[in-house]
């Protein structure tokens, strides 16, 4: 079965808004109204509801998401809805339980939202929260900062065995802040930097934890997004009756879901045959481009992917097939994923440039994906794009989920 993408919404990421439970309703409210209201669907015609979202207890002291959903639209009372965990890729969990129950033929419409309110805590508060997704009391126990830690053992992991120059990770994070200046919602489309911003300069850009500075660390932030799901059947029926087109609505033609052990060490210490330090990233996209029948990443034509810091994202590249384990050095400096480039590479300005509100993450990224197949994506838009991926990644690359998305 066939499950097409009628529309969405995403909030703005540059706003901050109240971390209580009246955050996560306003949040929740903003995104999914909007989605329906983009899709052109009703909140009557929705059979089922899915959020993606790490921390809601922890940053806003609020748990059973499915009823704030219901309490911020009221007309969504009475369907099931679920909510789904998975760190940084719960809202990709929240769509592909979603797209199971399309495929099951238990409902025809669906509604997805990711969302997290995260700024109204402190940082070390932010960053204890935020470790509740590593193996907690068993890896970075001595850390100020968890997660910039373990991701700066995995940048010394790669300098150690492959080499590692800065200034790739440095022209990653500067090309990804580039985006965002198009993209109307992105949480750093107004920021300015100063010269040495995203060098080796300890002034301009100061160490957070191991070889990463500042510019390398993506920021947290407020927001959400929200998908509305459709069966191909169910797609006809809307399209008819709004005298619309299928060739202007997105579809997901493959999928991937790995999930791997969850201490960055034991992923570290173990080989792989193929040279992949994540041999379970890669399966997940090998799963989905198989499943779109894409036979090398390289025919698409865009790209989202997980970019929490910029050695996630040069690792990510290595295992979309991009190049050899060790060598992602060279797409960067071939320019293959500058805007402009063969195959553009977070156009949104991704994770380090839009923002990164955890459990919203996966949904914008798919939506994104989906605006760039159907021409809707405004400044952001890739030329000719028509068939995108995305890679959303939670953890040290303990889960990976990938779609392909088509039009």
């Amino acid at each position: 079965m066939t499950v097409r993408i009628l529309g969405g919404a995403q909030t703005d990421f540059a706003r901050r808004f109240d971390t209580s439970t009246q955050g996560l309703a306003d949040l929740l409210a903003a995104a999914s109204i909007g989605a329906l209201q983009d899709a052109e669907v009703t909140a009557g015609e929705v059979d089922v509801a899915h959020i993606g979202n790490l921390a809601g207890e922890l940053f806003a002291g609020q748990a059973h998401l499915g009823g704030v959903l219901a309490s911020a639209v009221p007309e969504l009372a009475g369907l099931p809805i679920s909510r789904h965990e998975a760190a940084c890729a719960s809202g990709s969990i929240a769509v592909l339980a979603a797209i199971a129950e399309l495929e099951a033929g238990h409902h025809d419409i669906a509604l997805v939202t990711g969302v997290e309110v995260m700024r109204g805590v402190s940082a070390s508060q932010a960053a204890d929260n935020l470790g509740s997704a590593a193996w907690v009391g068993r890896e970075a126990t001595d850390a100020e900062f968890v997660w910039p830690a373990l991701f700066g053992e995995l940048a010394t992991y790669y300098a150690e065995h492959f080499g590692l120059d800065h200034a790739h990770l440095g022209a990653i994070a500067e090309t990804n802040h580039a985006n965002a200046r198009r993209n109307p919602l992105a949480q750093a489309r107004d920021w300015q930097f100063a010269s040495g911003a995203f060098g080796e300069d300890d002034e301009a850009n100061p160490v957070v934890e191991g070889p990463l500075r500042r510019t390398d660390c993506g920021r947290i932030t407020d927001g959400a997004a929200a998908v509305v799901l459709a069966t191909e059947s169910a797609a006809i029926r809307w399209a008819s009756a709004r005298g619309r087109s299928l060739d202007e609505v997105a579809v997901i033609e493959g999928f991937g879901l790995r999930t791997d052990r969850l201490e960055l060490k034991a992923k570290l210490e173990r080989p792989d045959p193929y040279g992949y330090v994540f041999p379970q990233v890669r399966r997940a996209v090998r799963d989905a481009l198989d499943r779109a029948a894409v036979d090398h990443v390289q025919s698409l034509d865009v790209i989202e992917l997980h970019d929490c810091f910029s050695i996630t994202e040069y690792v990510a590249l290595e295992h979309l097939g991009l190049a050899a384990p060790g060598e992602a050095y060279k797409v960067i400096e071939q320019g293959l994923i500058a805007f402009d480039g063969d195959l553009p590479v977070n156009p949104s300005g991704g994770l380090i440039g839009a923002g990164h509100p955890v459990g919203a993450t996966g949904v914008r990224m798919l939506l994104d994906a989906s605006r760039q197949v159907t021409g809707r994506a405004g400044a952001m838009q890739v030329e000719g794009a028509r068939q995108a991926l995305t890679l959303n990644i939670g953890g040290s690359c303990t889960t990976a989920a990938a779609f392909v998305v088509g039009a």
